[in-house]
């Protein structure tokens, strides 16, 4: 094994780690936030383009895939070509492809805009984490780590209030040209203020220019029809597709391919061998289920507030955005706390608490007013600023500098496979749990009910004052139908968010498995 040298053992970037934390994290937020910026405007791009709404879906579809593809890869990638010039090549594609999507004259340039703009925005994640963990001292990473979490966890519950806004006011290709002077001031700033260290040039003239083709075949195939089932199973009713079926058994052989063929390479594309580490393996698997809740959370609340309450799609997201201002408030004072405190105690603190916020939301029903969804959703917010700042200063806590570009990327991942199979889960059983609870709430709606009957005949009389009996009548019925249907989708909903608390239980037995951070001593940077 090489030994790193002299210089690469002290190094620390020449200008104000701060400067850095600003110029990365401009360009992450852009990103993150164009994983949900679009959902609300699809209706209105499929129109615009005369597209259906199920083509629309690629929109989605599109960046999700190409993301996911490049997030592992992201330490060979900086480490082949330079961190600081694959950076800036990422922005100013990501940039260059947001103009594309917003100039785009039909749904196919849009897909393929969005293919470019998801491939570009994969790296920006592991990137600006991996900076910023190289970039300041161990005693102030859990601070680092704060701004880091406001890019990936705020930017998600604002993207669809944002988007929303945009759509209604300007129009959806608004979306996308607004990145353009925050990717050209972000690109000025990369080239201003950030530096490779000189360790990821010795671990490219390690690796001697050699590519592990057949890691990145196995990864693709695998990562690519995932996302693609996740993403569209619902709609064709998962397995009773057969292509569906068919995806599942390439992505499920792939997977294991890869990680067999990456557990044996010399040098592999991504180095799964970092997760040898007990507090990396635990931490991602925990930050899997973090996306879990987060990606659901953000889609189902909409969903409820929309469907069954009748609020606007700018309505919902308005009356959901005090939960971004409950992770800001959070994140900045778990990151001044986090060095006196064992983060061991903040996770386990913020997976009870996200339990309980979670738990929150199955006390609602269709007469509840917005302060029952609210407070619930600060809570939420707070908790996942305590989850994920101790979470992710943990993970790395123990990893070698230049390990960390590589471990950044397999987190990241997790993190959106966790939220993408959250939301393909919870949407899923909200629809099969609403056609289960219909059956058995049907079982109650009888003749024989004595309930129910003075129900529908208390209903019939009102109706007959302003319509003849018989029409009444099926009136009543019909009105007896929907309120069924109501109540069994909120019941569902119930379930759903039942799930996500208990979800978050499960993971509190996981702290036990983190070992105790050891206070003001820097990790070996070694080989």
């Amino acid at each position: 094994m090489a030994t790193p040298s002299e210089a690469s053992a002290v190094w620390q970037p020449r200008v104000d780690p701060w400067l850095i934390a600003a110029a990365v994290m401009l360009a992450t937020f852009m990103e993150v936030l164009d994983t949900s910026v679009a959902n609300v405007a699809l209706p209105y791009i499929a129109g615009n383009l005369s597209a259906t709404q199920d083509e629309s879906t690629w929109v989605l579809t599109s960046y999700l895939v190409s993301n996911a593809i490049v997030l592992p890869m992201t330490g060979w990638l900086s480490t082949t070509f330079g961190r600081k010039r694959f950076l800036m090549t990422c922005v100013a594609g990501f940039t260059l492809a947001s103009a594309a999507c917003g100039a785009a004259p039909t749904m196919a340039v849009l897909v393929l805009a969005r293919v470019v703009q998801g491939a570009a925005g994969g790296a920006l994640q592991p990137l600006s984490q991996a900076i910023l963990m190289e970039s300041f001292p161990p005693q102030k990473r859990g601070m680092a780590m704060a701004v880091f979490g406001m890019g990936v966890v705020v930017a998600p519950i604002v993207g669809p209030l944002l988007g929303g806004w945009i759509t209604d006011n300007m129009t959806w290709r608004w979306i996308f040209f607004i990145n353009l002077p925050v990717g050209v001031a972000a690109l000025l700033m990369c080239q201003t203020f950030l530096e490779d260290p000189p360790y990821l040039s010795e671990a490219k003239s390690r690796r001697a220019g050699k590519v592990d083709y057949v890691g990145f075949f196995f990864m693709v195939a695998w990562l690519s029809t995932l996302q693609i089932v996740l993403d569209r199973g619902q709609e064709v009713d998962w397995f009773a597709a057969q292509w569906i079926r068919w995806f599942s058994g390439v992505s499920l052989a792939s997977m294991i391919a890869f990680v067999v063929w990456e557990l044996r390479a010399q040098y592999p594309l991504v180095d799964l061998r970092v997760l040898r580490d007990r507090d990396f393996a635990a931490c991602t698997a925990m930050i899997g289920v973090v996306g879990v809740v987060l990606y659901s959370a953000i889609t189902l609340l909409p969903l409820f507030m929309q469907t069954l309450m009748g609020y606007s799609a700018f309505d919902s997201g308005m009356a959901l955005s005090p939960r971004g201002v409950g992770a800001i408030v959070a994140m900045i004072l778990v990151g001044r706390i986090i060095g006196k405190v064992d983060t061991r105690v903040l996770i386990g603190l913020g997976f009870t608490l996200m339990a309980y916020s979670s738990y929150r939301f199955t006390e609602i029903d269709l007469d509840i007013s917005i302060a029952a969804i609210i407070w619930p959703s600060v809570l939420l917010g707070l908790s996942m600023a305590m989850v994920f700042v101790p979470l992710t200063t943990q993970a790395m806590s123990n990893l070698q500098n230049e390990q960390i570009g590589n471990a950044a990327g397999i987190f990241n991942l997790m993190r959106n496979i966790g939220g993408s199979i959250g939301i393909s889960a919870l949407i899923a059983l909200v629809d099969r749990g609403a056609q289960t609870h219909q059956a058995l709430l049907a079982g109650h709606l009888r003749p024989d009910n004595p309930r129910f009957s003075a129900y529908l005949d208390a209903l019939q009389g009102y109706l007959s004052r302003h319509a003849d009996p018989a029409l009444a009548k099926l009136k009543a019925l019909g009105l007896s139908y929907d309120l069924l249907v109501q109540q069994a989708t909120l019941l569902a909903y119930v379930d759903s968010f039942r799930v996500l608390a208990y979800l978050c239980l499960f993971c509190i037995p996981g702290v036990l498995l983190l070992r105790r951070a050891k206070k003001g001593v820097k990790p070996v940077m070694g080989h």
